[in-house]
């Protein structure tokens, strides 16, 4: 939800993008504040991703490859979408 604020305001052009971060910071009323919750929630959405991850690991839910081998594709996915 936070992203689509964002995007209201960001320019993808090299040569203005950093002054769209600076106009949401400075000018958009509260944008700081939605820049931080966007970072902090997608930090806090790729914690839980690797915990889940990792539990899969320590249960051995690896052994069911065709299933293991869709949640990887899934996890480069977001990772890719994300960065």
């Amino acid at each position: 939800l936070t992203g689509l604020f964002l995007a209201m305001h960001y320019t993808s052009d090299t040569t203005t993008a950093f002054s769209s971060v600076t106009h949401i910071c400075r000018d958009v009323n509260y944008g700081w504040i939605i820049r931080y919750m966007h970072a902090n929630g997608a930090s806090m959405f790729f914690i839980c991703l690797f915990m889940h991850v990792g539990r899969g690991l320590y249960y051995g839910s690896y052994t069911f490859l065709e299933t293991w081998n869709i949640g990887v594709i899934l996890l480069f996915a977001m990772m890719a979408t994300a960065f």
